[in-house]
């Protein structure tokens, strides 16, 4: 039995002999002075002889004298700030079995985007705060003393004392109201239980709408005064959204009520909070006039994650954050699942290959780590909120489904809910609920993805009529890492008619043709009309690597147009990152890239122009004689489908039309080419003009505004300040993170580093900077690692939060390419580096590593230049 505070210093997690039952919280926000002041009766379940409480608190200032248990004084109150946590120690053992705590307790509205924090917004042209919460990860701790860990749930129950005028929101619905003078005690429903991180406050003044679901749950999105029709799509994906997950999970929405909000400084897309689900604004509002597709697209996914995590997050909670995948995984794949079924003329479940190529980018790192990753203290877990964690973990999801079926999975899902409902879980949890369900291994086969970090690619060789295949763990540094992955495989030949579904479990295994070849093909080997394809619709989470033979196969189909939209990504996804890893020269990368150039599809051509401006990019720092060639290439392969589209929008043209356009306008852009970038131009001084005028609908702005900063021919200063004269007009978050992607991308450097200066300024909130950041060109990246290093301080002063500052890392160091370079910013790094951003850095410089292999790898290829003239001179 502990006898003394410091006992307590230094623990990653909580004790268990005390846990908290209910908390019956009052809290006085004061937006004026943004400091706030509360008080907390807990009541406590003491289950071990002990003379101590010891919870989460941080920059709080707790009462020592106002503390009691059962009436009854400490002798000693200890805050550990390093620790986060608040230790209250009694003369003697507390009884066994239930208690109240009681305490008081003041706080700072902070500028941070974490905790308790203020949010600034205008109204009526003045500007004013409003109190808001973001508690995930571990922030529930600075609004109030608590036990912050996700396995302690418990009931909440709220009282807010607030200005009579002001909107006060929480997780339940309002039951008591009372209007004393001035202010407001505003008291909310008991919560069901929940985990800390789950609890939410918004005080402000908003407008809203409402709708209900099929089964009369209340829907409203708040946004700020004024803006109400902004949320009207939001609000129709939401209430699809319940009814769609009500039956999928088989279990109703659990609340009584569901609020969604658009908050303006928020440093995260959103966050699921029970019955409360908070925006940043450019992902809950759609502006029929001034949003673009793509940002409708954005907010529908959003949405549908957002209320995913009602179910599988905030029903079923993850034990500990070693298991976060549990959460953001399964919201990431079943908002696509949603989205296909609202609008399935988008395409979605195709799109959703987007998050696996992300995932697969991002581990095929040797700095990656596995899905599940020990958490061993708070300052942790911000890391872990990455493409392992949402994109990595959705994949394998989906790669598991495709192996169980999607009958058997959703069944086995639905009891998993039912067993798990207002309790924890862990991944272990899952598989055993699946695999007693189905009957299929299931945790032998997940727990080769999720326990060990990165992913297989499979060798495929012909050998006569066998097909032999080859596991090794896939590095982008061109080597093989230990691992060994039990695979779900499937195989097609010639058609998709026949198909193979088997699980490579060793090393290397062999199949016949003719066990998934259709009749017609099975004895015509893969001749000119045939083909040999594995891993169909990607639906596996691994690279494949054809021999020779079989890769020609592959080109030969993709021009023929043999094969479906998720096959060709998958093809051109492969032959990119085996071509960054030095496993396949840039010359067959370019060949196969030339297959592609009538293909007309949206979501085929955001892979392929994806890869084209990589190709781009490391072509200027590794054959800078032929990059203006590789380049022309480049724009030839896009030049078919751009004429296509065009500028203008056509009418009756498709959702994915509109996308393929401004994804085709920005990539000649980019890529430089003179036409599109002139009349970008052009289009750019009538809209100056006229923001009205229909020749620059908001789908094609950010083509036209990075043409305007990135052409050689015009004034760069004329162009910063007219962007910005637009900037400071409009009021619309989605116009304005446009602009500001756009400022930073000037070859000019003196305007480059007056782009990261107003970054700085209080006309860019702060989770705005990792637009400027992704906008810097490879013109820019020497001068922008220069301005990093002189505004260090500063920049971590200002962005406290982890993935903010890795932003800043990610987005500087990244596009170097040299040995050198990655030498220098290990210098500079080596005395402030932090465990909340070590990975980030350290992945940036394994990046910058892996470009300058991949460039030594280029300048040795015989045949490059040769075939970059022979292709540009095909005839299209």
């Amino acid at each position: 039995m502990a006898e003394s505070p410091e006992q307590f210093r230094g623990q990653s997690r909580l004790p268990r002999f005390a846990e908290p039952l209910r908390y019956d919280l009052l809290l006085r926000p004061d937006l004026a002075a943004c400091t706030f002041s509360g008080s907390a009766a807990v009541a406590v379940a003491v289950s071990a002889p002990t003379r101590f409480l010891v919870l989460n608190a941080a920059e709080l200032s707790v009462d020592g004298s106002s503390i009691r248990f059962q009436d009854v004084a400490p002798t000693v109150v200890t805050q550990f700030e390093e620790d986060e946590i608040l230790v209250i120690g009694f003369g003697q053992e507390l009884p066994i079995g239930e208690g109240v705590v009681t305490m008081n307790f003041t706080g700072t509205l902070n500028d941070q985007m974490r905790g308790f924090y203020r949010s600034k917004y205008d109204y009526n042209g003045e500007s004013r705060n409003m109190a808001v919460t973001q508690f995930e990860a571990a922030d529930a701790r600075r609004c109030f003393p608590c036990w912050d860990e996700p396995a302690f749930k418990a009931k909440f129950k709220l009282t807010l004392e607030v200005p009579t005028e002001l909107v006060a929101l929480s997780n339940m619905p309002v039951v008591k109201e009372t209007v004393h003078g001035p202010l407001k005690t505003v008291c909310y429903e008991e919560s069901p239980l929940m985990s800390t991180y789950l609890v939410a406050i918004v005080v402000g003044l908003f407008d809203y709408i409402e709708s209900s679901t099929l089964e009369g749950t209340k829907v409203r999105v708040y946004t700020q005064v004024g803006k109400t029709s902004q949320g009207k799509f939001a609000l129709d994906v939401g209430v699809k959204s319940l009814d769609l997950y009500k039956d999928y999970f088989a279990t109703p929405y659990p609340l009584p009520k569901l609020d969604m909000i658009a908050i303006p400084d928020f440093s995260a897309g959103a966050m699921e909070n029970y019955g409360l689900v908070t925006y940043r604004d450019s992902a809950l509002l759609y502006d029929e006039q001034l949003s673009s597709a793509s940002n409708k697209q954005q907010v529908a996914i959003t949405v549908a994650h957002e209320l995913a995590h009602q179910w599988f997050g905030n029903l079923v909670t993850m034990e500990w954050w070693t298991h976060l995948w549990l959460n953001e995984g399964f919201a990431s794949w079943v908002s696509y699942l949603a989205v296909e079924s609202i609008f399935p003329e988008w395409n979605n479940w195709t799109q959703f290959l987007d998050e696996t190529t992300s995932g697969l980018r991002l581990d095929a790192l040797a700095e990656s780590h596995p899905i599940e990753v020990e958490v061993n203290h708070a300052s942790e877990i911000d890391a872990i909120f990455d493409s392992i964690s949402y994109d990595k973990g959705a994949s394998v999801i989906r790669m598991l489904q495709s192996y169980l079926g999607a009958d058997r999975f959703q069944k086995a899902l639905a009891s998993y809910i039912k067993k798990y409902a207002y309790s924890n879980a862990k991944t272990e949890d899952l598989w055993a609920v699946l695999e007693e369900e189905t009957g299929e291994p299931v945790k032998d086969l997940m727990t080769t993805w999720t326990k060990q970090q990165g992913y297989p690619v499979i060798f495929a060789k012909l050998n006569g009529q066998y097909l032999e295949l080859e596991q090794a763990q896939f590095l982008s540094d061109g080597s093989s890492g230990p691992g060994t992955w039990i695979v779900p495989m499937t195989s097609c030949c010639g058609s998709y008619d026949v198909n193979k579904k088997f699980l490579l479990k060793g090393k290397a295994d062999k199949i016949h043709i003719k066990d998934f070849a259709a009749s017609q093909t099975a004895d015509r080997g893969t001749g000119q009309n045939s083909w040999i394809k594995l891993n169909i619709d990607q639906t596996g989470f691994y690279r494949v690597k054809y021999d020779d033979e079989l890769a020609a196969g592959l080109e030969n189909a993709v021009k023929a147009n043999k094969l479906s939209l998720m096959d060709m990504i998958g093809i051109v996804e492969d032959s990119y990152a085996l071509s960054v890893a030095c496993k396949q020269t840039l010359t067959s990368l370019l060949r196969l890239l030339n297959a592609y150039r009538h293909e007309s599809d949206y979501t085929v051509l955001s892979h392929v122009t994806s890869v084209c401006l990589g190709v781009n990019k490391i072509s200027t720092d590794a054959t800078p004689d032929l990059s203006r060639d590789i380049k022309q290439l480049l724009i030839k392969l896009l030049l078919l489908a751009a004429k296509r589209v065009g500028w203008d929008p056509k009418d009756g043209e498709s959702h994915l039309d509109v996308m393929l356009r401004s994804l085709l306008l920005l990539a000649l852009v980019k890529l430089g080419h003179d036409e599109t970038i002139a009349e970008g131009i052009r289009r750019f001084h009538i809209f100056l003009e006229d923001r009205k005028s229909p020749l620059l609908p908001p789908d094609n702005r950010k083509a036209a505004y990075l043409a305007v900063m990135r052409s050689v021919s015009t004034s760069s200063r004329a162009g910063y300040d007219s962007l910005l004269k637009i900037y400071r007009e409009t009021s619309e978050a989605q116009e304005k993170s446009r602009i500001l992607g756009s400022l930073s991308s000037c070859p000019d450097k003196d305007i480059v580093v007056e782009a990261l200066n107003f970054m700085l300024t209080d006309e860019v909130r702060n989770q705005d900077a990792f637009y400027v950041l992704g906008g810097i060109s490879l013109e820019g990246r020497e001068v922008a690692w220069a301005w990093l290093q002189e505004n260090w301080d500063h920049v971590v002063k200002t962005w406290p939060s982890s993935s903010l500052i890795s932003d800043f890392i990610n987005s500087t160091i990244s596009p170097f390419t040299s040995e050198e370079r990655a030498a220098e910013v290990s210098q500079f790094f080596c005395t402030r580096v932090k465990p909340s951003f070590e990975r980030a850095l350290k992945q940036s410089l394994e990046r910058v590593r892996i470009s300058a292999r991949w460039i030594e790898s280029i300048k040795s290829e015989p045949n490059l230049a040769q075939t970059v003239h022979q292709l540009l001179l095909e005839e299209m």
